[in-house]
Parts: structure tokens; sequence; C-alpha cells
């Protein structure tokens, strides 16, 4: 019902999907980027709609209180403790390996604000659970939401990095001094 909200405005506000996911690729760590604004949940959430595809993403557990707890549940949050005693990528990789299909969206930055490295647990992630990432992204200068190539991690971390980071340079978020891939 939420995410059907979200679709319905995605529409509304002159948006379009580009891209899909290949089919074979039935679990894979999905980059959300870039990441400058609150409403890049919004259409990345209505965007996997569209596309009739079930996605998730990490949450808080202290978040997962009536009547949040409703919501998150309803748009594919999974409940994570996020404190130092617990290994996040291990819970990641984890999850990947108890399930057959599982899109895990992850904002590769981190935060909202303006970054100069980004996160690696999504890489890490990837590459533990032996699944693709793939790139998607939202471009708030054309209106497009979608899914760029699948990248298989090869271990060298560099060279994956930078054709990650090639294929984001040109693409702008809504808050575009805020993202540097």
């Amino acid at each position: 019902m939420i995410t059907r909200f979200f679709a319905w405005w995605f529409n509304f506000s002159g948006w379009k999907v580009k891209g899909t996911i290949p089919p074979e690729i039935k679990k894979a760590v999905v980059i959300a980027a870039p990441h400058t604004s609150n409403w890049d949940f919004v259409y990345s959430l209505a965007a996997f709609h569209i596309l009739n595809h079930k996605v998730n993403y990490l949450a808080k557990k202290e978040l997962f209180k009536f009547p949040l707890k409703f919501i998150l549940n309803a748009t594919g949050a999974i409940p994570v403790e996020r404190s130092k005693s617990h290994n996040l990528v291990d819970t990641i990789i984890q999850k990947f390996k108890d399930t057959d299909n599982l899109y895990l969206m992850i904002p590769a930055e981190g935060t909202r604000k303006k970054v100069t490295k980004w996160k690696s647990g999504f890489y890490h992630a990837g590459l533990g659970a032996n699944v693709p990432i793939l790139l998607g992204y939202l471009d708030y200068e054309n209106k497009l939401a979608g899914f760029g190539k699948v990248v298989h991690l090869t271990g060298d971390k560099e060279k994956d990095m930078a054709v990650i980071r090639d294929f984001y340079k040109e693409i702008k978020g809504q808050n575009p001094d805020n993202f540097d891939p």
C-alpha cells in the first residue's frame, strides 16, 4: 500500500524508470546512489514497486516500535543491531545465505551529507556473500531511476570501485554538491 502510493507520486512527479534487474540475478547488493535527500527513499522504493521487485534495506532495530514498525515492515526494512559488538557485514552475509531471493539496497555513502569516501560495507558484504553489486541510481536532473550494470566483484577492490565510480560520475542527486562518487 505504501509503496503503491510512492509509485503514484513517482509517476505524478514525472519520473521514469530506466533499466531493470536481469532475470537471472536473484540476489544482489543494490547500491542506492546518489543519496543526498530523504526523497531518495521514496523514489527508490517506487522504482522497485513499478518493476514488481521486492527490495529490502537495513534499519536499526530500535525503530521497530509502534507505529513506525508497520511502515518499516511494509516497505522491506530488515532490523539490525548496529552496535560495535555486532558485525553488520557478517549479518548481511548471513541474510544472503538464508534466502533464495534478496535485493538489499544500501546507500554506499552512508549519509545524505557530502563524503569524500564511500563506506565499504556494501563491497565486503557482496564479496563475502558471493553476490553481485547492482548499480541503482536516482538521476534528479533527468528524473530517471533505475539500474546500471551488474558488477561481479573480483576481490580487487580498487579495480572494482573504479568501475563503480565511473558509472556514477555523471549522475546528479537532488543536492548534487553532496555527491562525490
